[in-house]
């Protein structure tokens, strides 16, 4: 027990020393909620670090019914495959899309602004069902150290509600806070994993025996098989969410080489490309999503392995794949126990900050959904911190509705969750294509070509396997619910919250979000186009209707054109792009305003 306890306190003291801590100074050099190196990797990567606790369980469970888990190694290949192609699209993204936004910057640049409108929807539903996902999977964890993991829902839900309302008060007192209780959480996580898997290793040599075969395998067809192998795959791949969140939330990112660059620079200048590619807010992107290229496929093949050795899954004993193995691994050692508990306690709490990658990037998102028509500007508010504080609330009050609805069951949300985030991967496939088209030629461009076609290509596979793959768990309901969601979307664009003038671009995204420089530049371009969009609609209904002699009174107002992304961004006065769309008069007003304040 003293062994344990040692261990413990030693690993939250080295936690605490190294977590990232948010100095006034930087607020005043950097804007305030800009966050560094850590501070991303806790924010941004803890709902794909910790998809460690379901990610193969839900994979493996695809597999054990039917006696198929020894092939769990297949269907870890393919989500290895999967991590690197996807995690390398989006680390040569952030060279290019390196003010915020993700694929629904990328889209509105190189493809259409219908795209972007339904990447901006499917996204927004993502990040709901990322809180909706990670909270309950909190309450699975907790439930199962007491092996109650098939209690009654009421409990699953008051769980998981309590604990995504825990991520959200921390993530209204700004980013500074809740990236340094997330980084500590996730140090304490790496460090305890790696005693675990020591634990591991010791019960095998030792002699640990397996759990006795619950039921006899029934024989399966080869078609059956491979179905399950694929569904298993797509159960498996499911918190990518990263990759998109950190493209979107790059905004929040102090643009600054962060330590190891700086001493690279200095010391090793032999290496610049490499140096340069991990320079400045993109590097730090990119630092993140560099673990997301073996991570995934790391952590698959390791559970998978002794998953099939002890043969323990999700439901064994009343506990989760991982609670099985760390009740295992951590029984190596004296006093096993507390660590068993404190594992279990800190797979709660972590999944319940996963939340905070979802919240981070609603606020992100919901903002430039407001500029553009798709939310009204009621929306928009951001706090002296830096935080869209009614955005997050207003995403936290549709996760717990979606708790209820779902009766707390982690499986009911799972097939709707992790099936969007493959769009906007896609979308961003097909626009590193278009750029690579535009901007090289020879063999980079052929190559660059024939690389974004295969990520597209493979995303828009999944894309349909992931619906296909979970069409029994209620896969077909995304059909449905992404169908209707895209259609709601273009009908409130249509509407009259969809409208937008340029007066009112700029009250929103420089007055309201506090938004300067390139980044509101940037989507000040983006509303003007989707303005010219909602215009080509309406025009479009209205022809329509005159066919059969219902004409409209009156014309619709044309909007300002926007002209070319490359005329916004590299404007010679970026701050004041969206002025000249505006009359002498709301330019003088808006001078008089600014000089007032």
């Amino acid at each position: 027990m003293i062994f344990s306890l040692a261990l413990l306190i030693v690993f939250f003291v080295i936690a605490l020393k190294i977590s990232p801590r948010e100095k006034k100074n930087d607020a005043h050099v950097h804007g305030a909620g800009q966050i560094g190196l850590l501070a991303a990797v806790a924010l941004f990567g803890v709902d794909y670090f910790t998809s460690f606790y379901y990610g193969t369980g839900e994979m493996m469970s695809a597999l054990h019914p039917l006696g198929l888990q020894r092939y769990g190694f297949i269907a870890a290949a393919v989500i290895s495959l999967g991590n690197i192609v996807f995690g390398a699209l989006y680390m040569y993204s952030l060279g290019i899309f390196n003010e915020g936004g993700g694929s629904y910057t990328a889209s509105m640049r190189y493809l259409t602004p219908g795209l972007s409108l339904i990447v901006a929807v499917t996204l927004i539903q993502d990040y709901v069902l990322t809180i909706v996902v990670s909270a309950l999977n909190g309450a699975d964890q907790f439930l199962s150290i007491f092996g109650f993991m098939q209690t009654n829902w009421v409990w699953h839900f008051a769980i998981g509600a309590s604990l995504a309302a825990i991520t959200w008060f921390l993530t209204i007192r700004g980013r500074g806070e809740s990236s340094r209780v997330v980084f500590m959480l996730l140090s304490v996580f790496f460090l305890l994993t790696v005693v675990m898997a020591i634990g591991l290793f010791i019960a095998k040599h030792s002699g640990v025996p397996s759990q006795p075969m619950e039921t006899v395998p029934q024989t399966v067809s080869l078609k059956t098989a491979l179905m399950h192998l694929l569904t298993a795959s797509m159960k498996g791949m499911v918190a990518l969410t990263g990759l998109e969140a950190m493209s979107n939330g790059i905004q929040f990112v102090i643009d600054e080489d962060f330590p190891l660059v700086k001493w690279g620079k200095k010391r090793l200048p032999k290496f610049k490309k490499l140096w340069q590619f991990y320079s400045g807010k993109s590097g730090i992107g990119r630092m993140v999503q560099t673990s997301f290229l073996f991570y995934g496929g790391i952590t698959t093949f390791f559970l998978s392995a002794f998953s099939i050795h002890f043969n323990v899954f999700d439901g064994t004993l009343g506990r989760t794949l991982v609670g099985n193995l760390a009740l295992i691994g951590f029984g190596s050692f004296p006093g096993g126990t507390i660590l068993y508990w404190s594992y279990q306690l800190l797979a709660v709490f972590l999944l319940a900050a996963a939340s905070m990658t979802a919240f981070q990037d609603a606020q992100a998102t919901e903002w430039r959904d407001v500029a553009i028509g798709e939310i009204p500007e009621i929306i928009v508010y951001r706090d002296a911190r830096g935080t869209f504080t009614r955005s997050v609330t207003i995403t936290f009050g549709i996760a717990i509705l979606i708790m209820l609805l779902v009766k707390g069951e982690t499986t009911k949300a799972v097939p709707f969750y992790g099936v969007g985030v493959f769009m906007p991967i896609m979308i961003m496939g097909l626009s590193i294509r278009k750029h690579v088209i535009t901007h090289y030629s020879g063999a980079v461009q052929k190559w660059g070509t024939a690389a974004a076609t295969f990520a597209a290509a493979l995303a828009a596979l999944v894309f349909v396997m992931q619906i296909i793959g979970k069409w029994s768990e209620g896969g077909w309901m995304v059909l449905i619910s992404f169908s209707l969601l895209v259609l709601c979307a273009n009908l409130i664009l249509l509407s009259p919250i969809g409208y937008r003038t340029p007066k009112q671009i700029h009250r929103i995204v420089r007055k309201k979000a506090r938004v300067e420089g390139h980044m509101a530049s940037i989507v000040e371009w983006q509303s003007l186009k989707m303005q010219e969009y909602r215009y080509s609609i309406l025009s479009g209904i209205a022809r329509f209707f005159e066919i059969f002699g219902i004409r409209r009174p009156g014309q619709f107002p044309k909007p300002a054109e926007a002209g070319a992304y490359d005329e916004a961004i590299h404007a010679l006065n970026a701050d004041s792009f969206i002025l000249q769309f505006m009359s002498k008069a709301e330019q003088s007003e808006i001078i008089r305003s600014d000089d007032i304040a």
